[in-house]
């Protein structure tokens, strides 16, 4: 167990919890990397997956959805690593010409 003190607050983490955060992550980030033809390390997938779970979370709730389970969190996680994607790729494909490699 990791216990992590922020203020005076502690916050216990199992280490099983974090692997399957991990795992969830790898996979969502795999997914929305096929999905939207993007290259990158396991590492990136790992963390995009993450961040992609908490921006997938919020946008499934902002329309009015949940999602419950294993399956439910990795179709948010996937849906949010998508939209970290598309947002990523608007902003820095913006200064770029067309047509120019």
């Amino acid at each position: 167990m990791l216990n992590i003190t922020i203020g005076d607050k502690t916050y216990n983490f199992e280490l099983a919890n974090l692997l399957w955060w991990l795992i969830i992550g790898l996979i969502a980030g795999l997914l929305a990397s096929v999905i939207t033809r993007r290259r990158g390390s396991i590492v990136t997938d790992i963390i995009l997956g993450i961040v992609g779970a908490f921006v997938g979370g919020f946008f499934l709730s902002l329309i009015g959805l949940t999602t419950y389970g294993t399956v439910g969190t990795l179709f948010a996680a996937t849906i949010g690593a998508i939209l970290l994607i598309v947002v990523i790729r608007a902003f820095s494909y913006r200064g770029r010409r067309r047509g120019s490699v």
